[in-house]
């Protein structure tokens, strides 16, 4: 009953708000989403000057670790304590954590101090997609939010492609901390209008928060983490490190799932996994996370080793590829708005993307940049397809209690996906282009490719003519099997996607429909 007297509330306050709150707060969230997205992409760019002002070389990655394990291990934590206590205040709760976080990392006089403060930095992004999508959740109707979906392929377009630039344009004119600090007044902008004008119901859980269970998941999420950050680059991938990561997060997660059988107020309530919709959801957007973080990380690469692209070039020439995302996310919503179906997009998406990472396998060193411009543009309409509808059918597939926890365990499942897949078609990759050297180039295209097969354009330039060309065709060919393997990973994708039942979407046309369980 109290169920569906929050609901009927959120109904009824949507028609009068929507023309003078609804696309305030939606510009909010659409910032805060920037902030999200953007920061990895920025920092990128800065961290070269950051180590020659920091130094501690040795510990660079772990300030891309400490934020990812951070930001994963407290994504579900962040959409439960939404469910429990009302999402308004939670959500800016996350904000300010990645603010001060933001800020404290700015500050950070050694390694060891910024590595600290983005982990703090980290635990309040793992609130802001999950924040955005709930409250979207929350305020517009299934069947309506499929307008909005261009706005938020965008946002995420927008990042890609603006990251690395406007990360490279604040550390060369304002320093490295500014790509910290510029997250504070944009911050402070989406708070005071989340403040003002976003009105939710407000809850207050008698229930305890589920603390065990919170801690076996975040014990799983860091073993899953460092299994796929380390392995193959600081430790062979049978490794007893390795090994013992991996038997600490099995158990972790097997307890976890038992534990959640048992707890009053579980993290990830395990009866919406009964949602036959809400679990091939989760499959395929962790399958789209491992694909879509793979190519964007590899298709730079091989425009700046093997079609002479620079690095800020590079960027751009992912515009087909961007361009295309957002064009089919606007129509997908359009038509899923117009028409209340979306079964086609799941399935056309998964089909366009096994296609497109296809084609894009097939790629040599002599490929022009408009042929890998259409390639890229073919993976973009799939990947338009499936981005945001994998959030719109999970968050239909569950009741409104459940809106947090839902859109939190989504946003898990695709940044676990991305994780495997930056790390399992990294070390295809970087296999392929070590194999590849050694046999054109002899033992001084391994002594090359020895401590990385990713090359920057200065080590590059410097090597002879001979082994250029060797590593040009090295990298065609780990590109191959890398794209190969998302292929394949996208055709599994697509049969998930046969799978899914079309389900009225919630609040959907002018006659309401109760949608009935998936």
């Amino acid at each position: 009953m109290a169920q569906a007297q929050a609901e009927a509330q959120i109904a009824d306050a949507i028609p009068e708000k929507r023309p003078r709150s609804v696309r305030v707060v939606l510009l909010a969230l659409m910032i805060t989403m920037m902030l999200a997205m953007l920061d990895n992409m920025i920092i990128g760019t800065a961290m070269p000057t950051i180590v020659g002002e920091l130094g501690g070389l040795e510990h660079l990655s772990w300030v891309v670790t400490a934020y990812t394990l951070a930001t994963a291990a407290s994504t579900p934590l962040w959409g439960k304590l939404g469910d429990m206590y009302g999402r308004k205040g939670v959500f800016m709760s996350s904000i300010v954590l990645f603010l001060i976080g933001s800020a404290l990392s700015g500050m950070a006089q050694d390694m060891g101090q910024l590595i600290g403060f983005r982990a703090v930095q980290g635990l309040g992004a793992g609130g802001l997609m999950v924040g955005v999508m709930a409250i979207i959740g929350d305020l517009i109707p299934p069947r309506e939010r499929g307008k909005y979906q261009g706005m938020m392929a965008g946002v995420m377009a927008l990042a890609m492609i603006g990251g690395p630039l406007v990360g490279g344009t604040i550390t060369d004119h304002w320093g490295w901390r500014w790509a910290f600090y510029i997250n504070l007044p944009l911050g402070i902008v989406a708070l005071l209008a989340i403040s003002a004008v976003l009105h939710l119901p407000k809850k207050r859980a008698q229930a305890r928060i589920d603390y065990l269970g919170a801690g076996l998941l975040t014990i799983g999420i860091t073993a899953i983490v460092l299994v796929t950050t380390w392995g193959g680059t600081e430790y062979a991938w049978t490794s007893a490190r390795i090994m013992e990561l991996i038997g600490i997060g099995v158990a972790a997660l097997v307890g976890f799932v038992f534990w959640q059988t048992k707890a009053a107020e579980p993290v990830v309530p395990l009866h919406i996994f009964r949602s036959r919709n809400f679990t091939l959801m989760s499959v395929i957007g962790f399958l789209v996370g491992f694909v879509m973080f793979g190519a964007t990380l590899f298709l730079p690469l091989y425009q700046q080793s093997v079609q002479g692209a620079s690095a800020t070039n590079s960027g751009l020439l992912l515009l087909p590829m961007l361009g295309a995302m957002l064009v089919t996310s606007m129509v997908a919503g359009r038509v899923t708005t117009s028409t209340g179906r979306y079964y086609v997009f799941p399935v056309l998406g998964s089909a366009l993307m096994a296609v497109g990472l296809y084609l894009l396998s097939t790629m040599d060193t002599g490929t022009s940049r408009l042929t890998s411009g259409v390639f890229m543009a073919v993976v973009g309409l799939g990947m338009g397809c499936l981005m945001q509808v994998t959030m719109l059918v999970a968050q239909n597939s569950v009741e409104m209690k459940d809106m947090g926890v839902a859109s939190s365990t989504t946003t898990l499942f695709r940044t676990l996906g991305s994780s495997f897949g930056v790390a399992i078609m990294g070390a295809l990759f970087n296999n392929r282009v070590q194999d590849v050297m050694a046999e054109r180039a002899g033992s001084l295209g391994a002594e090359v490719t020895e401590q990385s097969a990713q090359l920057d354009a200065a080590s590059l330039a410097k090597l002879p003519d001979a082994v250029r060309e060797a590593y040009q065709h090295a990298v065609s060919s780990g590109i191959h099997s890398a794209f190969l393997l998302g292929a394949v990973v996208a055709v599994a994708s697509l049969v998930a996607a046969v799978f899914v039942k079309e389900v009225a979407l919630k609040g959907s046309g002018p006659k309401e429909e109760a949608a009935p369980a998936a």
